[in-house]
């Protein structure tokens, strides 16, 4: 049985349009990115943790 990505997106996309921002899904060692606007385009996914990194990395940046 095959089961589908449950995308989130995120909290940051609801100004504006709605759609101009990144959709996120948990495949439990991985997660999957795409881009909210063309999801049909294509994903990339990465390690859990390269994605903790990279998320731990723009909240400092940002502060």
């Amino acid at each position: 049985m095959t089961v589908l990505p449950r995308w989130q997106k995120s909290s940051y996309s609801e100004g504006g349009d709605g759609n101009t921002c990144v959709e996120i899904a948990d495949l439990h060692t991985r997660i999957a990115i795409r881009d909210s606007k063309a999801p049909y385009r294509g994903t990339l996914t990465i390690p859990v943790g390269s994605f903790v990194a990279l998320v731990q990395s723009l909240k400092r940046a940002t502060v």
